[in-house]
């Protein structure tokens, strides 16, 4: 799985350009984690390019909100096309993230 990476400020973006299931789950949720860690927890995840998420992909956002929130944060989506947010919805996730129309304004809200 392709994810791209980009720093803006202090800010970490991250963007997996696959549908979040399997093993491309845990290879999102790997580099989510180095990002947090290099960005002490300053992570914005944009979803525009996934399409769809799987148990194993709702698990790895879901450890990943874990980890965020030890550090007294909450892990910031974006750009979540109806289908993920419905399953986000769906499984009764949703007060684990916040989120966000696009990443300019999720990358404002740490201000």
């Amino acid at each position: 799985m392709k994810i791209n990476e980009k720093r803006q400020g202090a800010v970490t973006i991250i963007q997996p350009m696959a549908a979040l299931i399997g093993d491309d789950a845990d290879q999102f949720g790997q580099a989510a984690t180095r990002a947090m860690t290099a960005s002490l927890g300053r992570v914005v995840v944009d979803l525009a390019a996934v399409a769809f998420v799987d148990s194993r992909g709702l698990e790895v956002l879901l450890d990943l909100a874990e980890e965020v929130e030890r550090g007294g944060r909450t892990l910031k989506l974006c750009m979540t096309n109806p289908t993920v947010r419905q399953v986000i919805e769906l499984t009764g996730l949703v007060p684990h993230f916040e989120y966000f129309d696009d990443t300019h304004s999720a990358v404002r809200s740490f201000l």
